[in-house]
């Protein structure tokens, strides 16, 4: 299977985690992180509403999650697939965790540390490099979050007034 086939499965999965977040009123972005030999380490969506905590992004939540399956902070030679380019916050954790990889769908122009905003993934200032993969399905990524907050601006349609006499 080539490499480009392995980032859109592990990216439908990421969108299907995405998908759960949106039916939860979270903004919608999933994130699955891959281990170098295709094990599923971990995967999540948002969670910020729901928990009440700003770090409880689809990014973070997932490297939490993969570092207690493995025992280690470190996830070294693994893969990130996220559906949107992750923020600063989450660079500055998949730095940390010295994950091999970011594959994600969708640019973020507002808060992207992948390259949109700043790019943490190859700053010679820090001491892990990260492989960037960007634009995987990402039509259908950037239509998920698009529809996302297309619909919350939707004003409700106004109430007919049922009283003859107005």
């Amino acid at each position: 299977m080539s490499e480009t086939i392995d980032h859109e499965r592990f990216m439908l999965l990421a969108i299907k985690e995405a998908e759960k977040a949106g039916q939860n009123q979270e903004v919608p972005i999933g994130s699955v992180i891959v281990a170098k030999s295709g094990e599923i380490l971990s995967s999540a969506g948002n969670r910020t509403i729901n928990q009440a905590d700003p770090t409880a992004h689809a990014e973070m939540l997932a490297i939490r999650n993969a570092a207690y399956f493995l025992g280690n902070y470190r996830l070294t030679g693994a893969t990130i697939y996220t559906t949107i380019e992750p923020c600063i916050m989450c660079m500055g954790a998949i730095v940390h965790a010295r994950l091999e990889r970011v594959v994600f769908g969708a640019s973020d122009p507002k808060w992207g540390g992948a390259g949109s905003l700043f790019n943490l993934a190859d700053d010679v200032r820090l001491n892990h490099r990260v492989e960037l993969v960007s634009g995987v399905l990402e039509d259908r990524c950037r239509a998920l979050i698009q529809d996302f907050f297309r619909h919350k601006r939707q004003k409700p349609p106004a109430a007919l007034d049922d009283d003859p006499g107005l």
